[in-house]
């Protein structure tokens, strides 16, 4: 496979000069009347300036010679070549992409919404030229099959798949990271350099987002009242340890489960507990 080919070119200021010689030839030779000195004069001031090429910073000139590459001229400035040289002009600044926001699979099988922001730029202007059709068309096309194809390698989260290390809503930098990858490999046969690829949005399908946010509430309800139960427990046997220590009041068994229950109760409910006044003894 071909790759670029640096051209460096003729100053295209020594062309001028004689460009502007060759004009005034054009003058010399009319006033002394002789029309081969005149046609040969203009001529080359034709030549001189269909040689001429401007290239501005951050862009390119391919050259090409009877439909043979030539090379490129990657240097800014005024410059001469061949006058027959075909010339495709390409930018090489850095350039944003976001793709529009596509259904997919996760690994587990669950319709997500994601989009990536993509920053490419050309690297190597023969692949963009002749590699490939068109290299912005296919910048686009690249990275939404990479984006489908990551999508489906990893599970959106950690609550079907416990077990997974990575997920696509937690480890971002991971995520990114194989996305670059994933990317940077697909645009290499166009000569196009990946800056930098990150996931843009990223979020349930609609039609499953409401249960989905409903399994995340009950998932933390769960785990908020495992930590209240835990600390309940914690707090109920610090006071029957402290009743039993400073000898207080002596319970037995049944007497203690009833105090235990009737803590666990206040202490993990949802709700504001009623006192009820006890005017009987302990037993009644």
């Amino acid at each position: 496979m071909k790759t670029e080919k640096t051209l460096y070119p003729y100053s295209g200021y020594f062309a001028v000069a004689i460009a502007i010689a060759a004009a005034a030839g054009v003058a010399y030779f009319s006033f002394y009347e002789q029309p081969v000195g005149v046609i040969l004069c203009i001529m080359l001031v034709i030549f001189e300036l269909k040689g001429l090429i401007i290239v501005s910073p951050n862009n390119a000139k391919v050259l090409l010679l009877f439909g043979k590459y030539t090379g490129t001229i990657n240097q800014n400035g005024l410059f001469w070549i061949n006058p027959l040289f075909q010339r495709i002009s390409l930018s090489l600044k850095a350039r944003n992409f976001e793709s529009e926001k596509i259904k997919v699979n996760d690994k587990l099988g669950n319709p997500i919404l994601i989009s990536v922001i993509l920053v490419w730029r050309i690297k190597d202007t023969f692949k963009s030229s002749f590699e490939v059709n068109n290299y912005e068309q296919f910048v686009k096309v690249q990275t939404d099959s990479a984006v489908r194809k990551l999508a489906g390698s990893f599970p959106y989260d950690h609550f079907e798949d416990e077990r997974a290390t990575i997920t696509l809503s937690t480890n971002f930098d991971d995520i990114n990271n194989a996305l670059e990858k994933e990317i940077t490999e697909r645009l290499e046969m166009a000569g196009i350099e990946v800056v930098e690829a990150r996931i843009g949005y990223l979020a349930y399908a609609p039609e499953i987002a409401h249960s989905m946010l409903r399994r995340q509430q009950a998932s933390a309800v769960v785990a908020a009242r495992h930590k209240i139960v835990e600390g309940a427990v914690g707090m109920v046997e610090s006071a029957l340890k402290l009743l039993s220590e400073k000898e207080i009041i002596n319970l037995d068994e049944e007497r203690k489960a009833a105090m235990v229950s009737n803590l666990m109760v206040v202490l993990c409910g949802d709700r504001e507990t009623q006192p009820i006044v006890n005017t009987g003894t302990l037993y009644q």
